[in-house]
């Protein structure tokens, strides 16, 4: 399972309705859409079986900051990441400024 959220550091808050879209890395093929709950969450992509590979989260955040009011450089943050163990939940939270980004494998 692959989950993901988001937290606006700029406000110290959770970053809700952001789409965020789940691609093979490899051929760049869309295998799903979500958008972003109140508390800055995708708790599942609602996907059963995903093999071991490269995959790749995007992350729309241009809509986000501009309901914001406020100007970003970074109009959409990717992620690419692999699955070794199909077994395994992968989460990957994302932090996320108007000028920065940072992310780690979370749990």
């Amino acid at each position: 399972m692959i989950s993901t959220h988001i937290l606006d550091t700029n406000l110290g808050k959770p970053a809700a309705q952001v789409e965020v879209k789940l691609f093979h890395a490899e051929t760049h093929e869309l295998i799903a859409t979500a958008i972003t709950n109140q508390d800055g969450r995708v708790s599942d992509f609602g996907i059963k079986d995903l093999g071991e590979g490269a995959y790749q989260l995007e992350f729309e955040i241009a809509p986000y900051f501009s309901s914001q009011q406020v100007k970003t450089f970074f109009p959409r943050v990717c992620i690419q990441f692999f699955i070794e163990d199909v077994n395994q939940h992968y989460h990957i939270p994302l932090l996320i400024s108007p000028f920065a980004y940072s992310t780690y494998r979370g749990s």
